[in-house]
């Protein structure tokens, strides 16, 4: 398989994850347990991807120094957009500002309801794991495969959380022209930029020098994780029974710890 035709695969799958994930979630929506093992599952193996793939791979090709400053520069830059979409204020539900918050956002509101800040922020975010899928490949096509699947299986839980989340909003829509559109578009718009950006990035940024890839990769690594711990882990465990969530990622992780093996 050539380059092109790698990258074209990897991020089409990824992408097509995001838009199948939102046509299931209008047919059948998900149960709470369910959606705390996807989730759980997809926390757990971009955590292993992170681990096992993305940072070593940075260090190789650049340098410890260079991957942390790449890593730092990937959470602040997904850190910096959720704080312009929420007006430069944001908190815990159980955090002791959260009243402050509240009112702040009252006075200040959020660009768009909670279902366009979620959807629109992912598809934001997908720029970030383009960017990883892209640099990937052109690094080593192994990286490229175990990033994608790790982004795929994120793409198909968050497409289930924003069809759960309009659900939620307002039943009787749920099977409504409107309510069918407004899913597929979002999730079509979030498969649309990550299959975009990880061609493009791999187009522009292939022939770079190995340490500048290194880095990028370290930057994808870093706004991989910040959506992790912010996002796929603390919704996995609202819904969790049992721990599901934990166990699901534990099983992720181990998932991807294997296929780094081999």
């Amino acid at each position: 398989m050539t380059d092109v035709a790698l990258v074209v695969a990897v991020s089409g799958t990824a992408a097509l994850a995001s838009l199948i994930g939102g046509w299931i979630s209008l047919h059948r929506k998900p149960t709470t347990l369910f959606l705390s093992l996807a989730l759980g599952t997809a926390g757990g193996v971009l955590l292993g991807a992170i681990a096992f793939e993305m940072i070593p791979q940075a260090i190789d090709l650049s340098s410890t120094a260079a991957t942390v400053v790449g890593i730092v520069v990937g959470v602040v830059s997904v850190y910096s957009f959720e704080l312009l979409v929420m007006r430069g204020r944001t908190s815990g539900i159980h955090a002791a500002q959260r009243r402050q918050i509240r009112q702040y956002h009252r006075l200040n509101p959020p660009m768009g309801d909670e279902v366009t800040v979620l959807a629109g922020g992912t598809t934001a975010e997908e720029l970030i794991e383009g960017l990883s899928i892209g640099v990937g490949a052109a690094i080593q096509p192994g990286l490229a495969v175990v990033i994608g699947l790790s982004i795929a299986l994120d793409n198909l839980a968050e497409a289930f959380s924003i069809g759960a989340l309009i659900a939620e909003k307002d039943h009787s829509e749920k099977r409504s022209r409107a309510a069918r559109r407004r899913v597929l578009t979002w999730t079509g718009a979030i498969g649309l930029g990550l299959f975009l950006s990880s061609v493009l990035s791999w187009a522009a940024l292939r022939s770079l020098p190995d340490a500048i890839l290194g880095f990028f990769v370290a930057v994808g690594a870093g706004g991989m994780f910040y959506l992790c711990v912010t996002e796929l882990v603390p919704e996995a465990e609202l819904r969790h029974y049992q721990h599901s969530s934990a166990l699901a990622a534990a099983v992720g992780f181990a998932v991807i710890l294997v296929l780094s093996t081999y």
